[in-house]
């Protein structure tokens, strides 16, 4: 008799068992109490569905929205305005703090105010680096690929992409900034260098805060675009400002 039986317990998350599918190829998983009592089964098929639902799960939540148990056309739409306000408001209260690290610089707008052109490009690159990482973090942690203990070998990973996506974009736009503002080297070199640093830092953001979801007990998914996006913003407009105020001596700043 083989007594070392893959099993799943009545209190097991449906996560975990579904991953206990995955992992050992099964078609079919004993479930026992805590007495190890046999009290039912699980099939493939129910496994099935179990990976639909917790996939559609992470999707809404990486969409910054609250999971809905039914299917989109059965759902109300006061139920999914519910779904998707909370998460709203809360990115749109956090949004403030990028306002209020643009009226800090305000006197660098005054003295420079070709600055302000860029900030859209920054903001943007910095937030669409970040979302990468995070997206493909929280899809290897929901398929045990990567672990919390992985996060050292990650986060250098992460650090060696970005200095080469970093400095890849930063070449292309400082050619073509060149040609734009011709005589305004100092200024395109503080926007490139600006570019790298968003870039490096935005891809340890967004690989860092999904593990450190993790260890907290928190969903992964949670720390996907949107807050990965509004975190990268206010990070790299200081970056970009203080690089601003050093490279292009604005005094008073």
């Amino acid at each position: 008799m083989d007594t070392h039986v893959i099993k799943a317990v009545t209190t097991d998350d449906q996560e975990e068992v579904a991953e206990g599918f995955r992992k050992y190829d099964l078609l079919s998983l004993p479930v026992v109490d805590h007495e190890d009592r046999l009290v039912g089964i699980v099939t493939v098929d129910d496994v099935v569905d179990v990976m639909e639902q917790e996939a559609t799960e992470d999707f809404e939540k990486m969409a910054a929205m609250i999971p809905s148990e039914k299917p989109y056309l059965k759902t109300g739409v006061f139920a999914l305005a519910k779904n998707r306000l909370a998460w709203l408001l809360i990115l749109m209260i956090s949004s403030m703090i990028t306002g209020g690290i643009l009226a800090r610089y305000e006197t660098a707008f005054a003295v420079i105010p070709l600055l302000v052109t860029f900030i859209p490009m920054l903001t943007d690159t910095g937030g669409n680096a970040g979302s990468q990482s995070s997206t493909m973090i929280i899809r290897g942690m929901a398929v045990g690929e990567i672990e919390p203990s992985d996060l050292f070998r990650v986060v250098w990973k992460e650090l060696r992409v970005g200095m080469i996506v970093g400095i890849l974009l930063g070449l292309v736009n400082y050619v073509r900034l060149l040609f734009l503002y011709p005589g305004q080297e100092m200024l395109c070199l503080t926007v490139v260098l600006s570019l790298l640093a968003t870039v490096i830092v935005a891809k340890t953001i967004g690989c860092i805060l999904p593990i450190a979801a993790q260890v907290f007990h928190m969903d992964p998914a949670i720390m996907a675009a949107p807050l990965i996006t509004t975190i990268v913003d206010a990070v790299s407009l200081v970056l970009y400002f203080q690089l601003a105020c050093r490279l292009l001596e604005l005094n008073g700043v």
